[in-house]
């Protein structure tokens, strides 16, 4: 989110819920719902303790509001799949749902099964602005927000037996 003379700190979520479904047998049926507890993200960058807590506290307070908006949101309403192999590339539209606002977003996803397990991999970019964020900056305007972020995932989830 944030870059400073050509460095882009890396955040990561550290409290997220969600839940998919995916069949090989009905491509069209991919369902992805994700949760993300909005102030749960912190920079994983080699930086000072100082300059990573006033990123994550201007990130929690000035950019996602997270008192008031404790939560985002990602919910899929279409997707098309294609298998390659073991691989099935995903393209979901979903809604996205960031500091109190909900847009249509696109999402290109590798999807694996192995078993049991799905991993899904890809990455994505969301506009702050389309989202009502303002860029803000820290550290005397040293560090800037950029209004294009980069969004990269990479998830396992393990299939849920039924309560029969």
């Amino acid at each position: 989110m944030f870059s400073s003379l050509g460095h882009s700190p890396t955040l990561t979520v550290r409290e997220f819920s969600g839940q998919a479904s995916f069949s090989p047998e009905a491509l069209g049926a991919v369902r992805l719902v994700i949760r993300i507890r909005a102030s749960s993200f912190s920079v994983t960058d080699n930086l000072s303790d100082q300059d990573r807590k006033e990123l994550e506290r201007t990130l929690n307070r000035d950019v996602l509001d997270t008192n008031r908006y404790p939560e985002i949101v990602f919910e899929s309403i279409q997707a098309s799949a294609i298998k390659a192999g073991d691989t099935f590339f995903v393209d979901l539209v979903g809604a996205l749902t960031l500091h109190g606002v909900t847009n249509s977003q696109a999402v290109a996803t590798q999807v694996s099964l192995n078993g049991d397990l799905l991993r899904a991999h890809g990455e994505f970019t969301v506009l702050q602005s389309v989202h009502g964020i303002k860029p803000v900056s820290v550290a005397g305007g040293a560090i800037k927000l950029k209004d294009e972020l980069k969004c990269c995932f990479d998830i396992v989830a393990r299939k849920k037996e039924d309560d029969r």
